[in-house]
């Protein structure tokens, strides 16, 4: 949380996206006892023990709910649903669905997460930021075109291009929902959260704006009309070279980078905002001086500002969780 206020800590502090996963064995074990993926993201008792898995293991500076973006979309009757070996299935858009959705059926749909938020604030040390978060409305809304994901989001851009007014009307029912939801993880104890744009890279200029940032923007002036200190990092992943416009145009605290970012960009962000990011989440897999290299060179680069050290996108299932311990390790020593 200091350095989200832009103070610079050394050595910094570390999380990881999606640091409670398929990579660590005790995660997979509590999955079991869930009949699908939603049924595990609703179920308290198993999203609050599967979130505190890693902080026991590897004592993270900071712990991130363990949920998933397209709780929001349901939660307001968009049909949701998981399929294994495919991911995320959305029913396509249509204006006829757009319709029906209802927001204020949110609020109590949503109450089992509300109370995840709860239990974890109750049981993660005093010192460790609980993190909640919601996915970017163009993230979410790449899915309902197709009805799941395709190669660069082709179906979402084609029909974004096709049908701008369907497309601003979903997102603008997931701007209002996120606003909703982000307030609420916040008044049930997290200190700050983050707003994930995976497909933010897939747009061209016009439609980064108005699709990645406009959202973004309304979303971080919703929050903070209610919660005015609520500290929010952005994550417009593969967006390295519209990063400032991004900053300046949605008035996030921080920025999280992908791996592929120039160090360059990187180090003139850092002097107007903390941030997050970057070791390629490869290198946790093939461990070794690959993995020392890369901890190293983000310790040596960006040590002279504010800093949250995370990966460049979420670990992978492939990840060995012995590296994990060997980066983090390796990141507190500084």
């Amino acid at each position: 949380m200091r350095v989200l206020s832009g103070e610079k800590i050394w050595p910094p502090p570390i999380w990881m996206m999606r640091q409670a996963g398929r990579y660590l064995p005790e995660y997979r074990e509590v999955r079991k006892n869930a009949s699908n993926f939603l049924d595990f993201c609703y179920s308290p008792d198993l999203a609050t023990e599967v979130t505190l898995q890693p902080i026991r293991r590897y004592g993270f500076d900071a712990s991130i709910l363990f949920s998933d973006i397209f709780v929001v979309p349901d939660a307001i009757g968009y049909p949701v649903r998981f399929e294994e070996g495919r991911g995320p299935v959305l029913e396509p858009l249509s204006s006829d669905l757009l319709d029906r959705l209802e927001q204020d059926r949110a609020e109590d749909h949503l109450k089992p997460v509300m109370e995840t938020v709860s239990r974890l604030r109750g049981e993660l040390p005093d010192e460790t930021t609980l993190l909640g978060f919601c996915g970017a409305p163009w993230t979410v809304a790449c899915y309902s075109v197709a009805g799941h994901t395709t190669q660069d989001q082709v179906a979402a851009r084609v029909g974004a291009y096709r049908d701008p007014d369907l497309m601003q009307r979903f997102v603008d029912q997931l701007v209002t929902a996120s606003i909703r939801y982000l307030i609420r993880q916040l008044d049930a104890g997290a200190d700050a959260v983050q707003i994930f744009d995976t497909w933010a890279g897939v747009l061209d200029d016009a439609g980064f704006r108005r699709w990645s940032i406009e959202p973004t923007k309304k979303i971080v002036d919703g929050v903070r009309a209610i919660r005015p200190d609520a500290k929010i990092i952005g994550f417009p992943k593969a967006s390295s070279a519209r990063i400032k416009t991004f900053i300046e145009g949605t008035g996030v605290d921080a920025v999280g980078f992908d791996w592929t970012a120039p160090d360059h960009l990187a180090l003139d962000i850092q002097k107007k905002v903390p941030i997050q990011g970057n070791l390629d989440p490869m290198r946790l897999v093939a461990g070794g001086k690959a993995l020392e290299d890369g901890v190293a060179h983000i310790l040596e680069t960006f040590d002279k500002g504010p800093l949250i050290f995370n990966l460049g996108h979420g670990v992978t299932p492939d990840a060995d969780p012995d590296n994990v311990k060997r980066m983090v390790e390796q990141v507190r020593r500084g």
